[in-house]
């Protein structure tokens, strides 16, 4: 009996033990909800905050005697909606158990004493900032950095920041500063998501194709930090709007990409005394800079008084880009919109940072101080705040203030250039006419060796050996090749064309038997029309129509007088191509009509130099519109001009419409008839000019381009 005794004792020990555990983890587990429930009121309360639209008063700024060149100056940001909890700073743990209900006093006289078990409440810490309980947690990193600390993020807390441009600079930039807690966080914007935008625009996403940027980004920063302020201006950066908006943030962040919006977001800062931080990112290359900071700190129109020449401005959708580099670029421009607010480090005033993507550089470039001569932050500056709105700043740059495609040319007749139906009409017949010679290829083939089968063993032997090379030059001829072979480069189609040994006749170098006089027909039919690529490499290795001769408009004066042999155009006007320089003036003797069908175009002229960051991808590119030479905005100022093809475009028209394009012609035509084509049909009517000056009849372009194909033609070919 003694030991049943024994063994009930020690059972209801470990109950009491198990249950002392139990009601210790549930006490852990009740303080850790009640912490939690806390800090969804204080986010509820700020989000209800926003929308009510309760204004609250601007604070002070912590060093008041500081001046404009050390902190920002302008409205404060709206302070942080206080907390629910019931103190500012951190609260005492609650109880483990609500209270019982009635009146306070006699419910407190009621409640018997602890036990003496559990441990006395600790006693509170009172807070020595301003940040809230919830704001410490979540910005804790920041607080525990030396170089930081509370009072750089009680100024971040309160200040704003206005992001010009919600792109590839402007995502990073605004995802960055909504995590570090910038207290209100404007986005500016007047386009719409696309699907070519995400593979750099990591504020956006799939699902939101077609939503307004401003609108996506507002959703991916709420969803980071719902404590802060978010508005949206859906309206764009314009003349009327770019007062009244700078004036409402304490810095600006011009994540834009064209000339145009550049030089209207630098003066507008200058005019409402606001600091600028500027980066660009095109193709590999990148830079970043502060403008309007400090004492002598410049603005963009110091550096850059007259706005680049469309020519050697790129922009992301004619050069491209590699998507992480504008996301590198506008992370730093985060880090210094946080280095201005928290007065932290040492801003990048009055300096150029150049970032090469592909050899992993960074270069810091010194930049001179304020102009005294400059029209918007001079000794008499012309810019202000009666005469800004009223800027025509598309006449001064010269481009629209987006960066949407270039302005289609008309360097040649309208009615002499066919569209994309006319061209897949012209592919489908020479496909036929490929088709039609490869049957008669192999019978041709399958004659000579049943021939050298009938024959005597000896003869047969020798006739075998001579014979046997027969298919071989037909099947590798250009009319083999240029309605079956995707993207013939030229040498091989030069080869193949028998140039220099007959490059008016037959297509095959010793075709002459087994194919007879229909033999030779079919192939003058079949290579009566040539198809000439002139879009750079990168564009062609996406995709190309089949039977195209691939010369890329930049390298095509040096590779002229191929073009010509293979188009039967006569040696003197070869030869005369051949004698040119690149690059080099006409001669003296040179006649007006001479030079213009030379075609003084661009791709005749030397490339400017390159960036200082000695990025190689702005300088080799080429695309419709002119060369691509650098980033846009600052690099593309530092870029040297170049010709942008006026005399071609004066003598196309003439030279075009006396050439005369037949597009019905029979296959006795002398010469080939020869369409350009081009990404969006620009840099082919200037290829069109050239060969029309230099005598080539028949020729033309596809209207529109190869994008032109992609909308009315085929639309599985991507449009680029």
């Amino acid at each position: 009996m003694s030991q049943i005794k024994a063994d009930d004792q020690l059972a209801a020990d470990d109950d009491v033990v198990t249950l002392r555990e139990a009601n210790s983890a549930l006490r852990a587990q009740n303080i850790k909800q009640q912490r939690e429930l806390a800090a969804l009121q204080e986010q509820l309360a700020a989000l209800r905050a926003e929308l009510e639209g309760r204004a609250v008063g601007h604070t002070a700024n912590d060093d008041p005697g500081t001046t404009h060149g050390e902190r920002t100056t302008g409205a404060a940001a709206p302070a942080p909606t206080a907390s629910p909890t019931p103190s500012a700073g951190f609260p005492s743990q609650p109880p483990a158990v609500a209270p019982s209900d009635g009146p306070p006093a006699t419910a407190a006289a009621a409640t018997p004493p602890p036990p003496a078990s559990q441990p006395p409440p600790a006693p509170r810490a009172p807070p020595r900032h301003g940040l809230s309980r919830a704001q410490a947690e979540r910005y804790s990193r920041h607080l525990l950095l030396p170089a930081f600390g509370v009072v750089a993020q009680e100024r971040l807390c309160r200040g704003s920041v206005l992001v010009v441009g919600c792109g590839g600079l402007g995502s990073p930039v605004a995802m960055y500063l909504a995590a570090a807690g910038v207290g209100r966080l404007g986005l500016v914007d007047h386009d719409t998501v696309d699907v070519s935008n995400l593979h750099r625009q990591v504020l956006h996403a799939t699902s939101r194709v077609g939503l307004h940027k401003a609108v996506s980004g507002r959703l991916t920063c709420a969803a980071i930090n719902p404590t802060i302020q978010i508005e949206t201006h859906t309206c764009g950066f314009t003349p009327a709007t770019a007062l009244p908006l700078a004036d409402l943030y304490d810095v600006v962040v011009d994540a834009s990409d064209n000339p145009a919006t550049r030089y209207l977001v630098s003066d507008a800062c200058v005019v409402a005394g606001k600091p600028l931080v500027s980066a660009a990112a095109v193709g590999t290359d990148g830079q970043l800079t502060v403008y309007n900071w400090g004492e002598d700190g410049p603005c963009y129109r110091c550096l850059f008084p007259e706005s680049p020449s469309p020519e050697n401005c790129s922009r992301c959708g004619e050069a491209g880009v590699l998507g992480v580099v504008p996301g590198i670029m506008g992370c730093l421009q985060a880090l210094e919109s946080i280095k201005i607010l928290a007065g932290v480090g040492d801003v990048s005033s009055k300096k150029m940072t150049i970032f090469d993507a592909l050899a992993g550089r960074f270069t810091s470039v010194r930049l001179r101080g304020r102009n005294p001569a400059c029209v918007a932050c001079g000794s008499c500056p012309t810019l202000t705040r009666t005469s800004l709105p009223a800027y025509d700043y598309v006449l001064f740059t010269g481009q629209p203030p987006d960066d949407g495609p270039p302005e289609d040319l008309r360097l040649i007749d309208p009615r002499v250039r066919l569209t994309p139906e006319q061209v897949a009409r012209l592919l489908a017949e020479e496909a036929e006419a490929a088709a039609a010679a490869e049957e008669a290829a192999e019978a041709s083939a399958a004659a000579v060796t049943a021939a050298a089968a009938a024959a005597p063993p000896a003869a047969g032997g020798a006739s075998q050996d001579g014979e046997e090379g027969m298919p071989d030059r037909v099947s590798t001829g250009i009319t083999e090749g240029g309605s079956s072979t995707s993207g013939l480069d030229l040498e091989r189609a030069q080869s193949r064309e028998g140039v220099g040994s007959n490059p008016g006749g037959s297509c095959d170098g010793g075709g002459g038997g087994g194919g007879g006089a229909g033999g030779e027909g079919r192939q003058r039919r079949r290579r009566r029309t040539m198809f000439l690529d002139v879009r750079p490499q990168a564009q062609y290795d996406v995709m190309a129509l089949p039977g195209v001769v691939h010369v890329p408009y930049e390298r095509l004066e040096q590779r002229l007088p191929e073009v010509l042999a293979m188009l039967g155009v006569g040696a003197a006007a070869a030869g005369a191509v051949s004698a040119e320089a690149v690059g080099s003036p006409p001669s003296s003797s040179s006649s007006a009509a001479a030079a213009a069908a030379a075609g003084e175009t661009a791709s005749k002229a030397a490339p400017p130099p390159p960036l200082p960051s000695a990025g190689a991808a702005g300088r080799d590119a080429q695309v419709d519109g002119g060369p691509a030479t650098g980033p846009s905005g600052p690099a593309a100022a530092l870029n040297g001009t170049s010709t942008s093809g006026g005399a071609a475009a004066a003598a196309a028209p003439a030279a075009v419409s006396g050439g005369g394009v037949e597009l019905e012609a029979g296959p006795g035509a002398a010469r080939p008839r020869v369409v350009v084509l081009c990404r969006r049909g620009n840099n082919s009517q200037r290829v069109v000019a050239r060969l029309a000056g230099l005598g080539v009849e028949r020729v033309t372009d596809m209207r529109g381009g190869y994008a032109a194909w992609a909308r009315e033609v085929d639309p599985r070919m991507p449009l680029l």
